[in-house]
């Protein structure tokens, strides 16, 4: 057992408001590109960000309030958060109580797949869910279970079928065709230039004026196209690069202030700050519960 305090997990349960944070950050390795996170939070509060897969969840206690796709949305007990791909957004409590969550983030590879399996050339793509948002209790409950397998079970037969089947039915209930999204347009090519810069150069101090020569358009023109296609403005956008970068490295090994320089941060509390306002946990819980969780499942 993991000696975590589980609490309750539906609208009416009567839950104590719990004192301090938790995190619980896993690798389902076996499924896939899958990273799970069951955490608590009450002061914490997520900084624009994206993820490159999905990000799906349900709220176990209290309220999570989140801006997303220009709006802010407040996601109660019981409900469902579904964030689509490189979609900026945010994260916070909606009230000074906090909020209690299991996430998943699958690829969207993952999702891709499970729809053309399950429904062939009618779902073509990766899938879309247009609502942020969703109350649906059945599904809830699928996610709860399927969350709990992947933090508990061993049995790889259980675990890849729980997965593809809420996969299946997620999708089912509730993706769409995503709409045509024509704001992207101005200059999209010196977009995916300063992208590719930042990509490569991350480890360094980049500056706007290396971008501008690239791409050849203004600093005010790039930051505003760059923000308008990406949904983060440069700076941001390089953050999330080499935090991402940072946590392959972690994985293989690498100490945790040599992470920071190699991934251009100033020095490990850097790294730290940036990390847990992005990921929801910080370096040394992230390689912790990376190995643990799947070597020793409870």
């Amino acid at each position: 057992m993991t000696g975590e305090i589980e609490f309750g997990t539906g609208r009416d349960a009567t839950i104590p408001r719990p004192h301090s944070e938790k995190t619980k950050f896993w690798q389902a390795a076996d499924i896939g590109p899958v990273e799970l996170l069951k955490a608590t939070y009450i002061t914490h509060s997520f900084s624009k960000h994206v993820h490159d897969g999905f990000a799906i969840g349900i709220i176990e206690r209290g309220a999570e309030g989140f801006y997303y796709r220009g709006a802010n949305h407040v996601a109660p007990a019981g409900s469902i958060v579904l964030i689509n791909p490189d979609e900026v957004h945010t994260g916070h409590a909606a009230d000074e109580t906090g909020w209690s969550y299991r996430m998943l983030y699958p690829e969207a590879d993952l999702l891709e797949q499970a729809a053309q399996e399950a429904f062939g050339r009618r779902r073509s793509g990766v899938p879309y869910f247009p609502e942020a948002v969703v109350e649906d209790q059945y599904l809830t409950q699928l996610i709860r279970t399927l969350h709990a397998t992947l933090e508990r079970s061993d049995s790889a037969l259980e675990r890849q079928s729980r997965f593809l089947t809420t996969l299946i039915e997620l999708i089912r209930r509730h993706a769409e065709d995503r709409p045509a999204f024509s704001r992207t347009a101005a200059a999209p090519q010196a977009v995916a230039q300063a992208r590719a810069y930042l990509e490569s150069c991350y480890p360094g101090n980049v500056s706007l004026q290396q971008l501008v020569e690239i791409t050849g358009l203004s600093p005010f023109h790039l930051t505003r196209v760059f923000h308008q296609k990406v949904g983060l403005p440069p700076h941001a956008y390089l953050n999330q690069v080499r935090v991402r970068e940072a946590k392959k490295l972690l994985l293989a090994g690498r100490p945790i202030a040599e992470v920071a320089v190699e991934t251009g941060f100033a020095d490990q509390s850097h790294l730290t700050r940036r990390f847990k306002r992005i990921v929801g946990v910080t370096p040394g819980q992230y390689v912790l519960y990376s190995k643990n969780v799947q070597d020793k499942p409870a």
